[in-house]
């Protein structure tokens, strides 16, 4: 009796694992939009600049801490723009991250649109600068139902890429 008083819950967990597997269904994006993704992390550049320590300075810190020059660790927030057909999408100014402020800032956002032909602009200024950015961007695109493009963020290739 003990084991068919197993058999049965463990028959009723098994039935609700299976049901929860199948139903209630979810669909994670709708079936007829493409999604972009804002994907990356940069750090900026470093706030303000070296100055070079008098003698009077050196002398004052321990010994091994003694260098000619004292530079900022923290870093500038990045200001992100993006726009969609010509029309603004995303506008934020990231912080970077650390204790400090010296890591790089980071940026993850996903955008819905119809499937069709799209102007993508990208901006990012990582300085000092009031005006202006120091990265631009331009890409027309073809948005598939149910793709996924990705916008990533490297100095090193020049600037945004797609992937």
């Amino acid at each position: 009796m003990r084991y068919l008083g197993q058999l049965a819950i463990y028959a009723a967990f098994a039935v609700l694992i299976g049901y929860f597997s199948v139903a209630p269904s979810y669909t994670h994006a709708p079936t007829d939009r493409g999604e972009i993704k804002l994907s990356f992390s940069h750090g900026g550049q470093k706030r303000g600049g070296c100055r070079q320590l008098s003698a009077e300075e050196i002398a004052k810190l321990p010994p091994n801490m003694r260098v000619a020059r004292s530079c900022p660790r923290e870093r500038l927030p990045l200001l992100v723009e993006m726009d969609v057909d010509e029309k603004p999408l995303y506008q934020e100014t990231l912080k970077p991250s650390g204790l400090s402020s010296d890591g790089a800032a980071r940026a993850y956002r996903r955008f819905s649109l119809p499937p069709g032909p799209h102007r993508i602009a990208l901006r990012l200024r990582d300085s000092d600068r009031s005006q202006g950015f120091d990265y631009e961007g331009g890409f027309d695109i073809v948005l598939q139902p149910r793709q996924n493009l990705v916008v990533d963020f490297r100095t090193e290739a020049g600037g945004f890429v797609l992937r």
